[in-house]
């Protein structure tokens, strides 16, 4: 009998969010939700609707997640460790190799925040029923604004028309009008099977690259070389926007990536969170009384060792920032 497993996956740094999130604790990580970091609530808020779970990381977080699922309560998974991130593609390959090809991956990001698990659990409940039948399910959020942030998919229904790019500002709003776009939440379901069915069809040297280092695992940790010979490419590119099996579930569960600082201040501001704010700023991290004069749409963040002032309009641009400070001043993403 088939089992319904929980895949998550905790690569990526978090570069919009510097300089709270770094290299060394990355967003999905930080206590910044109620006490609770995205990846134990995104653990936790599927435990008791699947089977099991399997975390596919890498040996820079893989302690961090180890921590975390104790945290959420869950003593027995599964977990493949990355000797280097090799993008979505290969992460999910390795999950797929892990399990029986029968089985029901449930892919998901560990750094996404959800705030209506009813609708989270139906959509989940939906998607399951069109993965059994052999198709490969993404999961589309229903816009609330014409964000240039997110990437989009253009449906009829549960069909998939075509997957498009980040957009300008122009181009968002005209997908935010046509009523037939959605945001694509990075969060997939399938049969093991089936996606390395497509994914030996689209991408054989992905396939078989991540097949060979997945064979030669130790323990849990797979090879450093052999790694370094899977092509890294993102699940989208590799499979999603090129397989004709694909199927859409539209949901609306209070979804967000919480992958910038505009994205954070309005999630607290949902939550009620007033403590946040000052005079229309929103302050970050810092336990020092803070002012404003003058100024608002401001979002101030402080750490140990570094203050960014940003307008909140320009949230995307501090991956900016983080890539300049990688090569100047690396001791600061670190």
């Amino acid at each position: 009998m088939s089992k319904l497993i929980h895949v998550i996956l905790s690569g990526g740094v978090g570069s919009r969010l510097w300089p709270v999130s770094r290299k060394s604790m990355p967003k999905q990580y930080i206590p910044m939700f109620g006490d609770k970091s995205l990846f134990q609530l995104s653990a936790e808020r599927n435990k008791h609707l699947v089977s099991q779970a399997l975390v596919v990381g890498n040996k820079e977080n893989y302690l961090l997640s180890q921590a975390d699922m104790v945290r959420a309560d869950i003593a027995i998974y599964d977990e493949i460790i990355e000797a280097l991130p090799r993008n979505t593609a290969a992460a999910v390959a390795f999950a797929a190799f892990a399990v029986h090809s029968d089985d029901i991956l449930l892919v998901t990001p560990s750094d996404h925040i959800i705030t209506n698990e009813d609708a989270y659990a139906q959509a989940i409940s939906e998607a399951v029923g069109f993965a059994s039948e052999g198709y490969l399910v993404t999961f589309g959020i229903t816009p609330t604004k014409p964000e240039t942030g997110y990437g989009y998919i253009e449906c009829d229904g549960n069909a998939v028309l075509s997957f498009r790019e980040k957009p300008d500002s122009e181009t968002a709003q005209s997908f935010l009008e046509s009523g037939n776009f959605l945001w694509n939440s990075g969060m997939f379901c399938f049969q093991a099977g089936a996606y390395l069915d497509e994914l030996k069809k689209f991408e054989p040297e992905i396939y078989e690259a991540s097949l060979t280092a997945f064979s030669l695992r130790s323990d849990d940790f797979l090879p450093t070389e052999e790694s370094m010979l899977i092509p890294s490419k993102s699940i989208d590119y590799a499979v999603m926007e090129r397989s004709d099996k694909i199927k859409v579930v539209k949901a609306n569960f209070g979804w967000s990536d919480l992958g910038s600082f505009e994205s954070i201040w309005e999630h607290w501001e949902g939550q009620g969170e007033n403590h946040r704010f000052v005079k229309n700023n929103c302050v970050v991290g810092s336990s020092k009384h803070v002012e404003f004069l003058g100024v608002d749409n401001l979002v101030l963040v402080e750490t140990n060792d570094a203050i960014l002032v940003l307008a909140k309009g320009s949230s995307q641009d501090v991956k900016k920032i983080y890539e300049r400070l990688e090569k100047e001043k690396p001791e600061l993403v670190n």
